[in-house]
């Protein structure tokens, strides 16, 4: 029926020759979603019964052509899961981590496409999706594990249906109508470092058409590390989400709910690892006496403890996320289904700032005023779900009305004539901003049958954005400028504009899908992404006069082959995909030292072309109806074409010119290579219950933190080791876990900072991911 549907995004673009071996259908999602009980492991009995949203409709994983993951609550409540983070183990071509420097701002990569910066007004390349509400920030977007039913990972561009800033693709949650029953889970999480969780989530229905339900969870950690200079947590947790809903149903014609969250993370600023020692030089004078403590020669050397720091400025970290959403469906008869989706946004991030060269002194901080972030969106969308004869697809209309401002101070506090080429002493670099974003879209996707086997799948968008940004920037004499309440005194104004820009794209979509059997298909697939231009908050009006002009879009021609399908009476089932993408005006932050000696530049800009090539291949084999294996494993080769980068021009003005470095430039958070492999058990107890038993590795080669290659700082190959026990009561309602997470305790690094020099002290920071840790956990249910 709906064979050949979103083809060009699911994983199974198995290369014509050697993939063919391997092929399957559904991807290891696709199998362990066959989980029916809380008891049972990963099992396959029938690969239909997966249902995925991925086309903004109810549909089987085995029809839909898109490289597509899917996991649910029940598999990642086996693997100790605490959020989404958890997806990059076991999806092929997935970054997805916690952002520099902070606890919950979301770094997310898929296909070698997405973004680092975390700066306001710079918008991601895959898109985050609650329940079809688009979140536009990544601010606050690590979200807990609560009250879902699924996670879905879409990888290729989404420019049809999901819009702008999909080229990388796009991650969903996805929540659970309730049962019209009364149902409640609490558990409570101990683990190592102190961790202390308690987590709780209901419903009840309040009449046959009425039902209200609510999460709520409590999260807290000591930190992995100290900060040595003011004694606090490092990689620390503290934090609360709870989320309310109401369902109505009138009619079962009519269908509504309202729901409404909010996120509060107060967990200490993560200041990073220094990596290079303190350069002996900074023990002269005048770097010591002014600052109220002795800096010997050899200080501040690299610290045993990854999770350390010397940070001198402060620990204070506070993120708020809160949002509320309306959804009304009517089901006007068996051909039309009509969709709103409402929703409104809001973020706010305090922090004192951030320490770049991880020392007392302010040799290379970032202050900042009590707000650092500030944003807000509200979007609007409406659907309508068609399906006559062997037609099948909807139609749509989406408006978003966004705003995103900030402001820091990057204060540049040593140097003098003790460092020669040194920048001014105590200078501070002021940046505010704001960005204002109208975006309008209509989009239509449709899938025909045209024969039993052979289905044609079309659509397109078309999208409108309109930004206006306020950027202004200044140095001033000081330490601190008034934005951040310092008293510095301007000295040079560097950027103060306003300035619009509009920007449209029409993204289309086609894919060709056949039914090779009743449990495989093939699909070959051709998609557009759009991610829209906008205004660099950080650009120097004087170092690079182009600023005030904006960026330009950046687009992606996608190409894939994929197959899946399911072997031996659904014992092995395969997802495979290889794809071709040609990426054009990639937007890219770039950072070094002002050529003309006055601090640091830091610009967004459009750098050139690419071609990113690759494959994927995921599943699951039983072997028995006890024990099962799920493996996964990605491939990328991200190659620039070209590479236009500013360079110190030596007979300025201007001070930079631009030139061709892509022969010495590089994808960042793309490991060449990653995967997969996990064990499943289950060993049944009659009427005690069930053991179920998973030991699982995930492995990716080495990657770089940025695209200017930093040996010092980019992350080499490793793996990493979890065990999960869990045993589950017969009626399901008792569960107890133990679950360790990188039991090899390995070191890796998962971001960066990296201004090294004398000028700046060598201030090269790396930020780790989690070390070692057991947690047990211990939940009731009905």
């Amino acid at each position: 029926m709906k064979v050949n549907e979103f083809i060009k995004r699911q994983p199974l673009l198995v290369a014509a020759t050697s993939m063919m071996a391997l092929m399957g259908t559904g991807a290891p999602a696709l199998a362990q979603d066959l989980a029916q009980t809380s008891a049972q492991a990963d099992t396959v009995s029938d690969i239909d019964t997966i249902v995925v949203t991925a086309r903004r409709r109810d549909e089987s994983l085995m029809e839909v052509p898109i490289a597509v993951s899917t996991q649910s609550a029940e598999q990642l409540d086996l693997r100790g899961a605490a959020d989404i983070t958890a997806l990059q183990r076991t999806t092929p071509n997935l970054t997805l981590q916690v952002s520099r420097g902070t606890n919950s701002t979301l770094t997310t990569f898929i296909r070698g496409i997405g973004q680092q910066d975390p700066l306001w007004g710079f918008e991601p390349g895959v898109g985050l999706y609650v329940d079809d509400v688009y979140i536009a920030r990544p601010q606050g977007a690590i979200l807990d594990i609560l009250d879902i039913e699924r996670i879905e990972v879409l990888r290729g561009p989404q420019g049809t249906l999901y819009g702008r800033n999909t080229i990388g693709g796009a991650v969903k949650y996805v929540t659970a109508k309730m049962k019209g029953e009364p149902t409640f889970r609490a558990r409570a999480n101990l683990g190592s470092y102190g961790q202390h969780d308690f987590i709780f989530a209901g419903s009840v229905p309040l009449s046959d058409t009425l039902s209200v339900g609510g999460a709520f969870g409590l999260y807290n950690r000591n930190g992995y590390g100290e900060n040595l200079y003011t004694g606090a947590d490092t990689n620390n947790k503290d934090a609360w989400s709870g989320r309310l809903s109401v369902e109505f149903s009138p009619t079962p014609d009519l269908f509504f709910r309202a729901s409404a969250d909010r996120t509060v993370d107060t967990s200490n600023a993560n200041h990073g690892h220094r990596e290079a020692a303190l350069p002996a030089a900074y023990a002269a004078p005048p770097i010591t006496d002014p600052f109220g403590f002795d800096v010997p020669a050899g200080a501040f050397p690299v610290q045993e403890g990854v999770y350390d720091t010397w940070a001198g400025l402060g620990d204070y970290n506070k993120v708020v996320t809160e949002g509320i959403s309306f959804l009304a469906e009517w089901t006007v008869s068996e051909t039309l289904t009509l969709k709103s989706i409402s929703a409104y946004r809001d973020g706010v991030t305090t922090t004192e700032g951030i320490d770049f060269d991880g020392t007392p002194a302010p040799i290379l901080d970032i202050a900042a005023p009590d707000t650092v972030y500030d944003d807000n969106q509200f979007s609007q969308e409406f659907q309508a779900l068609l399906s006559f004869g062997g037609v099948n697809g909807l139609v749509g209309a989406y408006y978003l009305d966004a705003s995103a401002s900030g402001g820091y101070d990057t204060i540049i506090g040593l140097g003098a004539s003790a460092i020669p080429g040194a920048p001014t002493p105590n200078l501070t670099q002021g940046t505010s901003g704001t960005v204002d974003t109208k975006s309008y879209a209509l989009f239509a996707d449709f899938d025909v049958d045209i024969t039993d086997r052979l289905s044609l799948s079309v659509g397109g968008r078309w999208t409108r954005d309109e930004k206006t940004g306020v950027v202004f920037k200044a140095n001033y004499l000081g330490l601190g400028s008034p934005l951040s309440g310092g008293n510095g005194i301007q000295i040079q104004l560097l950027t103060d504009y306003t300035n619009s820009l509009v920007f449209e794209e029409f993204t289309p979509r086609a894919s060709l899908s056949y039914a090779l059997t009743d449990e495989m298909n093939v699909y070959a697939a051709y998609s557009r992404g759009f991610k829209s231009g906008g205004f660099d908050m950080r650009g120097d009006a004087v170092a690079t006069p182009d600023t005030v002009n904006g960026y330009e879009p950046e687009t992606v021609d996608s190409y894939e082959l994929g197959l899946k399908g399911a072997f031996f009476e659904n014992r092995l089932t395969l997802a495979s995909a290889v794809f071709y993408a040609s990426y054009n005006g990639q937007q890219v932050t770039s950072q070094q030292v002002n050529a003309t000696g006055s601090g640091v530049v830091s610009f967004i800009d459009n750098v050139g072309s690419s071609t990113i090539k690759g494959l994927e291949v995921e599943g699951t084999a039983r072997f028995t109806d006890a024990l099962s294996a799920d493996f996964g494993l990605g491939y990328i080769d991200a190659q620039f074409d070209e590479y236009l980068a500013y360079a110190p021009n030596p007979s300025a003005p201007p001070a930079y010119v631009i030139t061709d470095v892509a022969d010495s430039r590089q994808f960042q958070n793309t490991p060449k290579w990653n995967g997969n492999f996990a064990l499943n058990y289950r060993y049944d107890l009659g009427d005690n219950g069930s053991i179920n038993l998973r030991g699982g590795m995930s492995f990716r080669s080495l990657s770089s933190m940025f695209e200017t290659p930093a040996p010092e700082i980019d992350q080499e190959a490793y793996q990493l080791y979890d065990v999960s026990v869990v045993w589950t009561s017969a009626d399901d309602s008792w569960r107890l876990g133990v679950h360790g997470r990188n039991l090899g305790n390995e070191k890796y690094r998962t971001g960066g900072y990296y201004f090294p020099g004398l000028a700046f002290g060598d201030s090269i920071i790396g930020f780790y991911g989690p070390p070692r840790t057991i947690t047990a956990s211990l939940e009731y249910r009905f």
